[in-house]
């Protein structure tokens, strides 16, 4: 009787313990870059639902991805690997890996599985890895519904690939695959749980096509304002970096005269994902667990909008590498609002930092560190840099003040943010900045390992120290 008891004891500070353990409420944005409201990035974005998020929350607005691409940046942030120690520097299908490539590593949702955790998951979290039992106690595929159909003549389609259609959608929003995602996390939400949750809801738009319903393209006039542009910009770049830019893009986009109607086109998509993280945030709120949950929202990479004359992601620039990232732990009831952290912040810091507030000890390879001392005082000094890395060898490091990138060849730029926020002046060459550039260039990695090939999709592999490309206007 008296072991009985005392299993029943122990059973029940097990569960207390759990209960203790905040949820975790994951919403990860594909392709999103500065042009929200709580970023600034764009004088028209309407975001309100991020901008209430960005404002309850810490709001990291110098947030930076590890690479630009949807695979090596979401398995750096899944894993806590950056690009340079895993070697997982370009696009994987990972049905293709061995064991022996992810060995040492444990992705977020298996880490909190494995700790008590129940894993719930809908929508693009990885990059094409199929949902597995080691990770997810429940995985939602959203049921197929009517085809979409959309609005040619107030967008615009290039060629005859979907892919390439910047058009209002003519369906009701249920028919949507965003919609039907963050319709599983609402339902998720609304459960009764007697363990701490993971719930992890991917959002695919403002990810190509640039495809939204038209009650979003209403949200902004035809013509929308372009992003600053400097038409010499590529005159001081190496030629790396020059390789790097989607020209082919821009010169189609600009002789179909079609570059109002893309932007306007990947606003709308922004607000229309700004209001599926507001159904998500509603339904936290209006739940039993909005007093113990902790909301992190991040993007994979940014986007370029034609600065730099660079459509899309695959570079080492702002727009690119710059991305919408908040944390907020809703059990603060006392927390001052509007709260920044200004310094360059790396998205490899998910990991650890979720680690943390959970209290669940990190595997022995993972990279980056906590971001918990920033959460509970912004001004405090970031312990590291934000490192992005495109390619063995290319490799850009951004400080509150400064950008540094190094190409595999040895070409450099080097932009003074305080002075050049549009990165049009390249100072790498100017002897009166040597002593910044020596700074900045210790912190870039001092080692990296060779590239993974097991399951590598070979069209992915950048201009870079494993592979010379002619420039083609490929890519996700």
């Amino acid at each position: 009787m008296k072991a009985i008891l005392i299993l029943l004891f122990s059973c029940s500070i097990t569960v207390v313990l759990a209960s203790e353990r905040p949820n975790i409420l994951f919403i990860a944005i594909d392709d999103m870059n500065d042009w929200t409201g709580f970023l600034g990035g764009h004088p028209q974005a309407q975001t309100p639902s991020m901008d209430r998020l960005a404002k309850k929350g810490v709001n990291f607005t110098n947030a930076h991805c590890s690479a630009p691409g949807c695979s090596p940046s979401r398995n750096a942030l899944l894993y806590g690997a950056e690009p340079f120690n895993s070697g997982l520097y370009a696009f994987y299908d990972q049905e293709g890996f061995s064991n022996e490539v992810l060995e040492g590593y444990t992705s977020l949702p298996e880490l909190f599985k494995n700790n008590g955790y129940n894993t719930y998951g809908s929508g693009k979290i990885h990059h094409r890895r199929e949902p597995t039992d080691a990770e997810w106690t429940e995985f939602h595929e959203p049921p197929k519904t009517n085809p979409l159909k959309f609005d040619d003549v107030e967008g615009y389609i290039q060629g005859k690939k979907g892919k390439m259609r910047f058009s209002p959608t003519l369906n009701p929003l249920e028919d949507h695959t965003d919609y039907k995602n963050t319709s599983f996390g609402v339902d998720v939400l609304s459960r009764e749980h007697e363990q701490p949750f993971f719930l992890a809801v991917g959002i695919v738009r403002p990810h190509l096509p640039f495809t939204a319903p038209k009650q979003f393209f209403d949200l902004y006039p035809m013509e929308v304002e372009p992003p600053r542009i400097n038409p010499t910009d590529h005159s001081d770049i190496p030629k790396v970096g020059k390789a790097m830019a989607k020209v082919g893009d821009d010169n189609k986009f600009k002789k179909d005269k079609a570059w109002n109607k893309v932007r306007r086109a990947y606003l709308a998509c922004v607000s229309w994902a700004d209001f599926n993280v507001g159904r998500l945030i509603d339904a936290l709120e209006e739940s039993p667990y909005a007093d113990n949950t902790v909301v992190v929202l991040w993007s994979d990479h940014g986007y370029g909008m034609g600065e730099k004359k660079h459509f899309r992601k695959f570079a080492l620039w702002e727009e690119t590498t710059r991305v919408p990232f908040i944390f907020w732990d809703a059990r603060e009831k006392k927390a001052v609002a509007g709260r920044e952290v200004q310094d360059g912040v790396s998205l490899i810091n998910v990991y650890r930092t979720l680690a943390e507030i959970s209290d669940l000890d990190v595997p022995e390879k993972a990279d980056g560190f906590s971001l918990v001392p920033q959460l509970k005082d912004p001004s405090a000094p970031v312990e590291g840099q934000a490192i992005c890395t495109w390619g063995r060898g290319n490799y850009t490091v951004r400080t509150r003040d400064w950008r540094y990138t190094r190409y595999y060849d040895g070409g450099e730029e080097l932009y003074d943010h305080t002075k050049d926020p549009d990165e049009w002046t390249n100072l790498a060459n100017n002897p009166e900045y040597a002593d910044v550039k020596t700074r900045l260039s210790a912190k870039l990695p001092q080692q990296e390992v060779p590239i993974i090939m097991e399951g590598l999709e070979g069209w992915s592999i950048p201009y870079s120290a494993d592979k010379k490309l002619e420039p083609k206007n490929k890519g996700n």
